[in-house]
C-alpha cells in the first residue's frame, strides 16, 4: 500500500498504554473527536478534546457518560468525563472492523488536497489499535503494517528536508525510525506484511546522492537483488528486481564516465537479465511494463540516467 501525504502534516506518535492503571480497567479507543468535561454535564468546564485513535482507560460509568483517563497528547494525560459515544473496546462486536473502517476513512482524508487536518496521525493510531485490541483479527497484520507505513512516510518526508539527506553514504544521514517496521516483522513473521516491512527498511540503506559515482548504485542494486532472492514470495519482489535493474542500467553510463568499459558491458548484461526476470515473475504488473520499457532503452543504447541528450 502506497500512502501519499500530499500536504504538511504534524507528526503524531503512536498511542501507548497508559502505565498508571493495571489490566483491571477497561480500555477503549476513540473513533471520534470527543470533548473532555470536568463532570458528566455538557454545561461543566471543558478540559480539552481527545482525538481519533487515542486510548482511554474507563474509570467510572454513569448514564450516557464515561469517566476516563485519557492521553490527549504524548505529554499530557487527564482524567475527565466524555459522552459514552464512539468508544471502541476489545469487547465491542465487530470492533476490529469498526476501527479499521475509521482508519481507512482517515487515511483517505489525509490523501485529499483539502482533507481533515491531522488525519494521517488519526489513521496511524487507529490502525495500530486494531492490531493491539484485536491481535487475532484477520485485519491485524495489515493494520499494524499500515500504521507503520504511515509513520515511515511522514518521517521520510521530514528526513528529506534535512541537509544530511544529500549525503552520499547512508550512515552520514539520519534515517527513519525502524522500530515500528521491526514490530510488524516480529509479530507477523512470514506474512505479506513482514515482507513489505522488510522492503521499507531498505530506504535507510540507500545513498542520499550518488554524486555521479558508481559506488552507490552498485551497492543499492545488490541490496535490492538480495531482498528479491531472500523473499521471492514477497509482493514487493518484482519492484525490488526492477529497482535493481534500473540501477544496473544507470551503471552502464556511469561506468563509461569512469572509463570502465568492461564493467559497463557487465552492467548491461545484468540489467537486461534483471528486467527480463521482472517480466517473468509478474507479467501482468506495472513493474513488468516498466521493465519492458527499460529493456527497450537498454537495447537502443539510450542512457537511463543522467542528462545526456543524443
Amino acid at each position: 500500500m502506497n500512502f501519499l501525504v500530499r500536504r504538511c502534516i504534524v507528526f503524531v506518535g503512536l498511542t501507548v498504554a497508559i502505565p498508571l492503571f493495571g489490566a483491571d480497567f477497561q480500555h477503549g479507543a476513540m473513533m471520534r473527536v470527543a470533548t473532555l468535561y470536568l463532570s458528566p454535564d455538557t454545561s461543566s468546564q471543558k478540559m480539552g478534546e481527545i482525538e481519533r485513535g487515542r486510548e482511554v482507560i474507563i474509570l467510572e460509568q454513569s448514564t450516557g457518560w464515561l469517566k476516563v483517563q485519557a492521553r490527549v497528547t504524548e505529554e499530557r494525560t487527564v482524567s475527565s468525563w466524555i459522552m459514552d459515544k464512539g468508544v471502541v473496546q476489545p469487547s465491542t462486536p465487530n470492533g476490529d472492523r469498526i476501527l479499521y473502517g475509521e482508519a481507512v476513512d482517515s487515511e483517505d482524508q489525509a490523501s485529499q488536497r483539502h482533507g481533515r487536518r491531522g488525519a494521517a496521525g488519526d489513521a496511524m493510531r487507529l490502525y495500530y489499535k486494531v492490531a493491539e485490541f484485536f491481535p487475532t483479527s484477520p485485519l491485524a497484520g495489515e493494520a499494524i503494517y499500515r500504521s507503520a507505513d504511515i509513520r515511515w512516510q511522514i518521517e521520510k518526508a521530514d528526513v528529506g528536508t534535512r541537509p544530511s539527506s544529500r549525503e552520499e553514504d547512508a550512515y552520514l544521514r539520519e534515517g527513519m525510525d525502524e522500530q515500528s517496521m521491526k514490530e510488524v516483522m516480529k509479530k507477523f513473521p512470514g506474512t505479506k506484511w513482514a515482507d513489505l516491512a522488510a522492503f521499507r527498511l531498505i530506504d535507510n540503506k540507500l545513498c542520499g546522492s550518488w554524486q555521479g559515482s558508481s559506488k552507490c548504485p552498485d551497492k543499492e542494486a545488490e541490496i535490492y537483488e538480495k531482498y528479491a532472492n531472500e523473499r521471492p514470495q514477497s509482493v514487493a519482489a518484482a519492484e525490488a528486481l526492477y529497482d535493481a535493474a534500473w540501477r544496473r542500467s544507470a551503471l552502464i553510463q556511469i561506468y563509461k564516465t569512469e572509463d570502465e568499459k568492461k564493467k559497463s558491458d557487465e552492467s548491461k548484461t545484468k540489467a537486461t537479465a534483471l528486467a527480463q526476470k521482472v517480466i517473468t515473475i509478474a507479467p501482468q504488473s506495472d513493474w513488468a511494463s516498466r521493465a519492458q520499457r527499460l529493456l527497450f532503452l537498454i537495447q537502443q543504447d539510450v542512457p537511463t540516467w543522467g542528462n545526456e541528450v543524443q
